[in-house]
């Protein structure tokens, strides 16, 4: 009998896909529950060859800091970029800049340069993995270096606690 990581390679990962079916479906129907079940096991089960080598979270602690510090800047920026976008003079500066990565772990960088695009006002356009860089596109960038600094603080510090 084969053991039960091979039948379900990602537990928490199973558990956040049934939990993301119900929530798009909106409805917890028994129908529903089974299908995010279903859903939940066969899609870790079928693409898990693909799948590099499973990040380690070293620091617990910091990751639930690193999510609710996520949360707030969602929603600050929620109301920045909608106070820009329906204030009265509009007046954006969008911009590209480049953002120099200290973190070498796949896993995290890509966790970072997905929090850049949750954020609203910013989102990653390109990771150049040679030259070590998120190439970032901000709807409004008044100071590219106070940008970066406020992105390495916030985020890729606390990655590089949480995954090293």
């Amino acid at each position: 009998m084969k053991p039960l990581a091979f039948w379900i390679p990602r537990p928490l990962f199973s558990v956040f896909l049934a939990v993301l079916w119900l929530l798009m479906a909106n409805s917890f129907s028994p129908g529903h529950i089974l299908l995010g079940a279903v859903l939940g096991i066969a899609i870790p089960f079928l693409t898990h060859p693909f799948w590099p080598e499973q990040a380690r979270v070293r620091r617990p602690l910091p990751l639930l800091k690193y999510f609710l510090v996520l949360l707030v800047d969602i929603f600050r920026s929620n109301l920045i970029v909608a106070g820009r976008i329906l204030g009265p003079s509009r007046k954006l500066s969008p911009g590209f800049f480049t953002f120099p990565l200290e973190l070498d772990d796949d896993f995290a960088i890509t966790i970072l340069a997905s929090t850049i695009s949750l954020t609203p006002g910013t989102v990653s356009a390109h990771y150049d993995a040679e030259q070590g860089i998120l190439l970032i596109h901000a709807l409004h960038l008044e100071d590219e270096a106070d940008t970066i600094a406020d992105i390495k603080e916030r985020y890729e510090r606390p990655l590089k606690e949480i995954f090293r």
